[in-house]
């Protein structure tokens, strides 16, 4: 809850927020695969970018992610929740994610923004209609479609993390999107 306050104080935006639910969902389906804390994963998913709309650049002294990481520190949070915002961010912060949770996130944060543009471009623009991974696969080789997001940045994460891109990865961050797809418009 108190997490969910910071995401509504600090951003407006109806997609940035869906993107933050996005995110903690995944996160907690790879807290539940790897046998984690849920609660603690799926707060670092709200609140990694719970920032970005007032402070999106990522050169000036307080742009995104270290306006977070400041106010959360301020705000005495767990030192482990803002290590893990700084460190998905690492070209930034300097913060390598170490922690599977660390690079769970590093994994899961484009991956949510691939997926909800695959649906978007669906006649019903609902997630749960994105039924096979071939079709994201189809999105992910045609190099115009979100052309935006660095698909070599997600399959790099994957394989960091330890989890196939297509056999584990997208399918796990699709069906935890799919459970949250009424939050998420």
């Amino acid at each position: 809850d108190e997490a969910w306050k910071l995401v509504t104080e600090w951003t407006e935006s109806e997609s940035l927020r869906h993107h933050m639910l996005a995110v903690e969902a995944a996160m907690r389906a790879y807290a539940r695969r790897f046998g984690e804390d849920e609660d603690l994963w799926g707060v670092v998913g709200l609140l990694h970018d719970f920032d970005y709309e007032r402070h999106p650049d990522m050169v000036a002294a307080d742009g995104h992610p270290l306006t977070a990481v400041r106010v959360l520190r301020e705000q005495g949070v767990d030192a482990v929740i803002v290590r893990a915002i700084a460190a998905h961010a690492s070209e930034r912060t300097g913060a390598q994610p170490e922690s599977t949770m660390e690079k769970a996130l590093v994994a899961v944060d484009e991956l949510t923004g691939f997926l909800t543009a695959v649906a978007l471009v669906r006649p019903s623009k609902d997630i749960r209609d994105v039924t096979q991974i071939s079709s994201v696969r189809k999105k992910w080789k045609d190099r115009s479609f979100a052309a935006a997001v660095s698909r070599e940045e997600i399959a790099e994460a994957a394989q960091v993390l330890g989890v196939d891109l297509w056999t584990e990865h997208v399918p796990l961050v699709l069906e935890a999107m799919k459970g949250i797809a009424a939050e998420l418009g």
